[in-house]
């Protein structure tokens, strides 16, 4: 324990942020960090409980409870709190093979389920977790380390998302050879074109990957498994093929006017303006760009908030972010949402921060849907009508949204952008080798063993579980990556 009475004696404190006003002129990163002394303080309110739940990492109320990848939390605020940093980082690097990622994006449901959480404020786990990471390549502590000896064992990842990644790292800490496919021209698949650079630097992501290559893993870009190379050549080349792949079809969206010029997906309108910016700065003009537009995002997830913060970067003249979810309430409600769930509470993510910095409001709508698209005789789209929702749930457990009589509206709009969310991975790939899948067409593999019906064969991340957070994707990496290792050999060395 870091100090008994910590949590008592020190409030929570957060790094503050780049003012909103001013970081939407640019494409940078937009949080601060906190001092040394500052972190230790952090780390001193970490009251080591008896049954922490901040690692247990449980689906838990259709959320998810403590952290996927069981993180040693206590004992790496602790180290942090002694000033003992590199021993946090190894502590770190035991269960999370990229704590930079997660210390960046994730919603951190390990502070949801906090103890101190119960009665106050929960420690801030992310930051410090960022903060040892970093601290760990700023003293080159983190260095290239390959096995020691190779098994003779070929290993093919299809994927370089972080389920993909994560699975590579650990069959190559076996001493397998590893071969990651990405398709797209850059590793990291949603860690590079999913999320926008002011959420996560793209160095970051790169620096990582050249530190895997440098351990060993070969990556293949530009190169699509059952396209560019037929799916069963790959199972004949390699003694196992790990498929992480993500879940990356759009959800089905038949609304009257959705052909329209100016309806696109969120994803398709995300990777072209990160793709143009980093591989010209945005000068290469090939993206679709918000500006001077009335724009609408229709979704009210993480997706939907980065398209807002890209919008407003491109300059658009409105922005309005549609949910079909109530607003939340301000504090958590202790019989519907307990502890340790993660807490369903209002907040302003950074993206509607930097809206209601620029235009006064929250960008966001309530229970709203979207009932069809308007065009100008050319096709182009120009109006959004929609109507109040009240959502119920029949008894099978399906939502079912009602519209409220009297409740029509009509919003200007240019640019429509749908975030609604995917319906399992592309199949071309599933197809091709016969793999079963599941009601939701995700590939079929028992978490766990995560073996697919097709010998040699196995799935993890989004493409087995469907659309999640990147910390399940670690998790399921590693996961899968030790059932493979139990194939090749008879047992595993990874943990």
């Amino acid at each position: 324990m870091s100090t008994p009475t910590g949590f008592m004696e020190y409030k929570r404190q957060l790094p503050g942020d780049r003012d909103p006003e001013q970081r939407v002129r640019d494409w940078e990163e937009f949080h601060h960090h906190l001092s040394e002394d500052e972190l230790r303080t952090q780390g001193a309110r970490c009251m080591d409980c008896g049954t922490p739940y901040c690692h247990t990492g449980i689906d838990m109320a259709g959320g998810t409870s403590g952290c996927p990848v069981h993180n040693l939390i206590p004992e790496w605020n602790n180290l942090v709190y002694r000033g003992l940093w590199r021993e946090a980082l190894e502590r770190l690097h035991k269960t999370n093979n990229f704590p930079e990622f997660t210390g960046s994006i994730c919603p951190a449901p390990c502070e949801g389920s906090c103890t101190v959480g119960l009665i106050g404020q929960p420690v801030t786990i992310k930051t410090i977790e960022l903060a040892i990471v970093n601290k760990g390549f700023e003293e080159g502590w983190i260095v290239p380390n390959p096995p020691e000896k190779r098994t003779g064992k070929k290993v093919a990842v299809v994927g370089s998302g972080p389920a993909g990644l994560a699975a590579a790292a650990q069959l190559n800490k076996a001493g397998h050879t590893v071969t990651v496919y990405e398709r797209s021209d850059r590793i990291g698949g949603l860690l590079t074109y999913g999320i926008p650079t002011m959420k996560l630097d793209k160095s970051v992501v790169q620096r990582r990957v050249d530190l895997l290559a440098a351990e060993g893993i070969t990556f293949v870009t530009n190169t699509e498994i059952g396209k560019d190379i037929a799916a069963q050549q790959l199972v004949d080349e390699f003694d196992a093929v790990v498929l992480c792949g993500g879940a990356t079809k759009p959800r089905e969206f038949n609304v009257e006017g959705s052909g329209l010029n100016g309806v696109m997906y969120a994803m398709d309108y995300l990777t072209g303006t990160i793709k143009s910016y980093l591989d010209s700065g945005l000068t290469d003009g090939n993206y679709v760009s918000a500006a001077g537009k009335d724009v609408v995002v229709l979704g009210g997830g993480d997706t939907g908030s980065d398209c807002v913060a890209t919008a407003l970067r491109h300059g658009c003249q409105s922005i309005t972010q549609f949910g079909t979810h109530d607003k939340a309430p301000l504090t958590r409600d202790p019989i519907a949402n307990p502890w340790p769930q993660f807490p369903n509470v209002y907040t302003l993510d950074y993206a509607q921060e930097e809206a209601k910095a620029i235009f006064g409001e929250d960008p966001r709508e309530f229970s709203i849907m979207t009932t069809k698209f308007v065009g100008d005789e050319a096709g182009n789209l120009q109006e959004v009508h929609t109507v109040q929702i009240h959502r119920m749930v029949d008894e099978t457990g399906r939502k079912i949204y009602q519209p409220i009589p009297g409740t029509e509206r009509v919003f200007p709009a240019q640019l429509a952008l749908v975030a609604i969310g995917f319906d399992g991975p592309e199949q071309t790939l599933v197809q091709q080798l016969g793999l079963e899948t599941d009601r939701r067409t995700n590939v079929k593999a028992r978490y766990g063993k995560f073996n697919t019906n097709v010998d040699k064969v196995f799935a993890a991340g989004d493409m087995r579980r469907g659309q999640s957070l990147v910390v399940w994707a670690i998790n399921e990496g590693r996961e899968a990556a030790r059932e493979v290792d139990k194939y090749l050999m008879g047992s595993t060395v990874l943990v």
